[in-house]
């Protein structure tokens, strides 16, 4: 009975949940990101390693499986890549000082898993979503993460964002209704778009590597049963062509 009732619970939780999950899922941006894409892959290693890892490690990610991966020399990421002086088998570490801690309040976390986690279109939006907020202690706020405690490390590429509210809710608070740049930044809507799912390419790949190789010889696998499946059933056709039926 004991687990009877622990698996109702469960099935119950799962029940209350799916429609949050879903409710989520739905007002968050299509990223339309491709592990596969090397280029974009590149472009999202070097914005991340020139706007994020000041902050964010990546402490499951090694630089030299990065430069395999990537198709990058070891010497190309040394130089355009690896801010902290470690050697290339080493993990990415941040290039922030330990004071960062009392700066921020906590240790920024590692993005490592972030992709699994969240999922590619909750870093995208995520991404995109950041609005200046006077009331905030970094002067920052973001709809898909609401009172986030960092800025927004790519304003210079996105530009100024201020929401538009609108009338409070029941609690006092004023839900946003919608972003406006206020201050264009160095790239034009579009381009920042393709930074945004960039960077979300590279954090996908970022946690799990062996996705690419996975994908490249599942479609040789999938040739192989089916060439296996041929073969059977030509050795079953020539087993059973002399039996009476």
């Amino acid at each position: 009975m004991r687990v009877l009732r622990s698996l109702a619970t469960l099935v119950l939780g799962l029940a209350i949940a799916m429609p949050v999950f879903a409710q989520e899922e739905s007002n968050l941006q299509q990223a339309g990101t491709d592990i596969t894409d090397r280029a974009s892959l590149q472009r999202g290693a070097q914005l991340f390693m020139n706007y994020c890892s000041g902050c964010h490690s990546l402490k499951y990610l090694r630089y030299s499986r990065m430069a395999e991966d990537l198709g990058l020399s070891e010497d190309e990421v040394q130089k355009n890549l690896n801010f902290t002086g470690v050697k290339v088998g080493e993990t990415i570490d941040v290039a922030m000082p330990a004071e960062s801690k009392d700066w921020f309040g906590k240790q920024p976390p590692d993005l490592s898993l972030i992709a699994r986690v969240r999922g590619p279109n909750w870093i995208y939006t995520y991404l995109k979503s950041f609005y200046l907020d006077e009331s905030r202690p970094v002067g920052w706020n973001n709809t898909v993460f609401p009172n986030v405690s960092m800025p927004n490390p790519l304003w210079q590429l996105q530009g100024l964002q201020h929401a538009d509210f609108g009338k409070p809710d029941m609690t006092g608070d004023r839900p946003v209704l919608g972003l406006k740049i206020t201050q264009p930044g160095t790239l034009d809507a579009q381009g920042y778009d393709r930074a945004a799912r960039d960077i979300t390419a590279f954090l996908e790949y970022a946690g799990e590597p062996a996705a690419l190789k996975r994908q490249s010889i599942g479609v040789w696998v999938v040739l192989f049963l089916a060439l296996l499946t041929f073969l059977a059933w030509l050795l079953k056709k020539e087993y059973w062509r002399d039996v009476e039926h």
